[in-house]
């Protein structure tokens, strides 16, 4: 193996991958912003998880279907306009993931099955409530001890010119 091989080799063994849960908040902006920064200049990448949660209201199965269906179109499109702001911030696609459950545990399981991801970059919301439903769901139990990888919280009242000045 040639020392350009080593070297190609430990970069891709290096790379880490940065998995942003997307939602309709509008700190998810800043933690994909600072995933693509941190992905840009470490050569790994980003990835995207967006979870279509089950419908509370499910009479009608015909009803639910289309409700099930519309959330993916919903999803999908959401997922593909964000996919071209990270390759436009990266210069590379992202990983995309779509699941269909519970957040929190949709989450875990692509944590665990998708071994290439390597850091959990959320926002935190700045409103009284705390700083988000997820956020907290993971905090607040004995979840994030038992995560196999980092946890990245980025304030979301941190402007770009923060994100990128810590990126």
């Amino acid at each position: 193996m040639t020392s350009h091989d080593a070297d190609a080799e430990l970069r891709t063994s290096t790379n880490r991958t940065f998995l942003v849960v997307v939602d309709d908040s509008d700190e998810m902006t800043k933690a994909l912003r600072y995933a693509c920064r941190r992905a840009q200049h470490t050569g790994g990448r980003v990835a995207l998880l967006s979870v279509i949660e089950p419908a509370e209201f499910q009479h009608w199965v015909a009803v639910g279907d289309l409700m099930k269906e519309e959330a993916r179109e919903e999803a999908e499109a959401r997922v593909n306009e964000l996919a071209a702001y990270v390759h436009e911030q990266t210069g590379a696609m992202p990983l995309l993931f779509i699941r269909e459950g519970r957040l929190k545990d949709e989450l875990l399981t692509l944590l665990e099955e998708e071994e290439q991801i390597s850091i959990l970059v959320l926002a935190a919301g700045t409103n009284s409530e705390g700083p988000g439903p997820l956020i907290t769901d993971l905090t607040k139990s004995d979840t994030v001890g038992q995560l196999r990888l980092p946890l990245t919280i980025v304030p979301a009242a941190l402007s770009e010119a923060d994100i990128d000045a810590l990126s």
